[in-house]
């Protein structure tokens, strides 16, 4: 087996193509984030195989016309399983092209995906049993929109964090709320009945051509609010609006902002939970929370030791006059 270094550790199975690119036909890892090259040996990577991930395929035997290939980066721990159960962030090749069936299979561990915008080939069962993926990054490296945005939203019915970087350097960040498909069996009538619960289905599939709108997007607010909805994804979903406001008109983000206005402590919450608050400062002016608000979210930034956000609530607590403040005295 031919050894090579490079920025993860994978135990490759590969296949030179005569159109000059690179087929993955098995991928195993034991690291929790893990990139595939871009190139090896000097050309593109531009597929992967049928079950190219799936951990029970990693000890197959190399197929003829193929060829086995490792690279390394800081070596495991011994004993370490080269079989991507513990993979949880995964880059795919910026070239690729296709993905064959079931790719992805049983990476059950796999959270965060990264990939350029450029697969049109999407094999049957590419993400099954994938329970945790929830986080796409994409990347787009031409002016024209690409299709994987399309195909994750319709794939996966849970909530999806999207992050999707344009060629001009502009960051757009969305929300697809979750929602539910179920058939139930009617007995007496020899069928199944299908209903559809949460309010984030209109997300999943607000694609024309396979191609997203935000104005179309963002036209699904008032419709999602109206709805029996997720409070913490309505939150998320106005926030990450308003922060990458990438095609954002004035009356969509005059709405988002009313929402964080009329939850703002939800909002600071939400924040110091999930983010390293880097962006309160925004928040806190989109939202303009109220004393009691502000003192809540003192409270658990100082039970998380985040200094920096502490302070910047305390300054932004300044706003109110203290003779407003409660004290009493035994």
């Amino acid at each position: 087996m031919e050894r090579v270094s490079g920025a993860s550790n994978w135990r490759l199975v590969l296949r030179r193509e005569e159109g000059g690119g690179i087929t993955v036909l098995r991928a195993g890892t034991p690291d929790a984030r893990a990139a595939l090259p871009d190139r090896i040996f000097d050309l593109p990577v531009t597929a992967l195989g049928d079950r190219a991930l799936a951990p029970e395929r990693q000890g197959d035997p190399v197929p003829p016309g193929a060829e086995a290939l490792l690279i390394t980066c800081v070596p495991p721990e011994d004993g370490a399983a080269w079989d991507n159960r513990s993979l949880r962030d995964l880059a795919l090749p910026e070239g690729l092209e296709a993905l064959g069936d079931y790719a992805l299979l049983n990476c059950s561990s796999l959270k965060t995906l990264r990939m350029a915008d450029g697969v049109s080939r999407w094999g049957g069962g590419t993400l099954m049993n994938c329970r945790n993926l929830d986080a796409l990054h994409l990347t787009r490296t031409g002016p024209d929109q690409g299709e994987a945005l399309a195909w994750f939203a319709g794939e996966l019915s849970r909530e999806l964090d999207v992050t999707i970087d344009g060629p001009g350097g502009e960051t757009a960040r969305l929300l697809f709320p979750e929602y539910t498909e179920l058939y139930e069996e009617n007995c007496p009538a020899h069928h199944f009945d299908y209903s559809i619960s949460g309010a984030g289905y209109p997300y999943h599939h607000c694609f024309r051509q396979k191609r997203l709108s935000l104005k179309e997007y963002d036209a699904l607010w008032k419709d999602f609010l109206g709805m029996e909805h997720d409070k913490r994804a309505a939150l998320r979903l106005a926030w990450r609006r308003l922060r990458r406001p990438v095609d954002l008109g004035d009356g969509a983000a005059a709405a988002y902002r009313a929402y964080l206005k009329e939850h703002a402590g939800e909002a600071l919450r939400l924040l110091l939970e999930e983010e390293n608050g880097e962006a309160l400062p925004l928040l806190l002016e989109l939202a303009e929370p109220d004393r009691e608000a502000l003192s809540a979210a003192c409270a658990l930034a100082r039970e998380k030791g985040a200094t920096g956000a502490l302070a910047a609530l305390l300054e932004e607590r300044r706003r109110f006059p203290a003779g407003l403040e409660k004290s009493f005295t035994l």
